[in-house]
């Protein structure tokens, strides 16, 4: 049992109590009260209020700012307790501001600006766009990690270090994504070493079966997702609620699945994007989308949130082995489920999330379901 679980989730439901009672005693700042008129100056002489004249022209109102986010994410079975399976996984996603265009982006090389704009959903002048840059690491081990033999049966050893790039277009209540990933499967990944320096940072044993992990191979994917936000709805005094649907497909040698899932979020001043998002292919960008948002008002807000996420798997390398050798392998199981729940803290332009989640069992002879914990910090500026 990790000693840390426990501390963590005492930890989690006095920050939820403390949530619940801050409406009471906290200011709700809105856009209103920001704009409100200024009364205009009353003359000495006469009294009277003067006509607008080229000295005294109203300013102009200011245009909304464009904001970039950076998104951290850190993905841990410590959270439930384990070191095991899905064992860690961190990544880094910056988003750009609102661009009319896709080609407009400054992350992506001009030369597939025309290339961009051919997409099927980059062309309509009523939609926002966004890019998205992400860099990760996630790393996969047996549930017995101090043998060193390899495990017939159990889950192969494996690290995967990435890059990608997401292609967003929002309209109205719907998001859609396009997203191209590239990376490399194996030692060159480096998940040896990223687990085991941790290991001996926090004087824990190290894992000791890396020498049976998968073989480099370099890995690709192509992700589509759709994202709605569908009956946002006011209970007053500032909290609210709303419905995430999404479908998704994913291709490639790393992963070729199709997802469908949502989440139901309820809380104070709720967030105008489209996802709580967990580190996968194609999740939400989680920037904000309109002048509404709490991190454009550099106000705050909290909300919880439950979710269900069902994938129909037809390749999965971290489980079927590599692609063109020979490697150790599992029978994966061809439907799997996650479901979901936490807490977001919105303040003063950043969100903190922690989400906990339940997997069902992804391979034939896994004992049972995994437990791990999602915590991500996003910063908009």
């Amino acid at each position: 049992m990790n000693p840390v679980a426990p501390l963590t989730r005492a930890a989690l439901w006095g920050v939820l109590a403390l949530l619940l009672c801050a409406p009471l005693c906290v200011p709700r700042y809105t856009l209103a009260a920001e704009a409100a008129p200024v009364p205009a100056p009353i003359t000495a002489a006469s009294g009277e209020v003067p006509e607008a004249g080229a000295a005294d022209e109203p300013e102009e109102p200011k245009k909304a700012k464009a904001f970039s986010t950076l998104i951290i994410y850190f993905e841990n079975d410590l959270f439930g307790g384990t070191d095991q399976y899905y064992t860690n996984a961190v990544q880094a996603r910056f988003v750009s501001p609102d661009l009319k265009t896709l080609s407009d982006n400054r992350l992506l090389p001009e030369s597939l600006g025309s290339l961009i704009e051919r997409l099927p959903f980059a062309g309509d002048p009523d939609a926002q766009y966004n890019v998205s840059v992400a860099f990760g690491q996630a790393i996969y081990t047996p549930s017995d990690t101090q043998v060193r033999e390899y495990i017939p049966g159990d889950r192969p050893y494996a690290g995967f270090l990435y890059g990608a790039v997401g292609l967003h277009a929002k309209k109205g209540d719907r998001m859609d994504t396009l997203q191209f990933t590239g990376g490399i499967v194996g030692p060159s990944a480096r998940g040896e070493t990223a687990q085991n320096e941790v290991h001996e940072m926090r004087h824990i044993p190290t894992a000791k079966g890396w020498d049976n992990q998968l073989h480099d191979e370099p890995g690709l994917m192509l992700t589509w997702q759709r994202n709605w936000r569908l009956n946002p709805s006011s209970i007053g005094h500032g909290f609210d609620w709303d419905v995430l649907p999404r479908v998704g497909a994913t291709a490639g040698n790393v992963l070729t699945q199709a997802n469908m899932g949502g989440e139901v979020r309820f809380g104070w001043n709720l967030p105008g994007d489209f996802e709580t998002s967990l580190i996968r292919p194609g999740g939400g960008i989680e920037a904000p989308t309109d002048d509404a948002d709490p991190r454009v008002r550099d106000s705050w807000g909290w909300y919880l949130f439950a979710g269900a996420d069902g994938r129909a798997v037809g390749r999965n390398i971290f489980l079927d082995g590599n692609t063109w050798r020979d490697s150790h392998d599992v029978e994966k199981k061809y439907f799997v489920a996650d479901l979901s729940g936490g807490l977001a803290v919105i303040i003063e332009g950043v969100r903190i999330t922690y989400t906990h989640v339940y997997r069902t069992e992804e391979f034939v002879g896994q004992d049972r379901g995994q437990h791990f914990g999602s915590l991500t910090v996003g910063v908009s500026f």
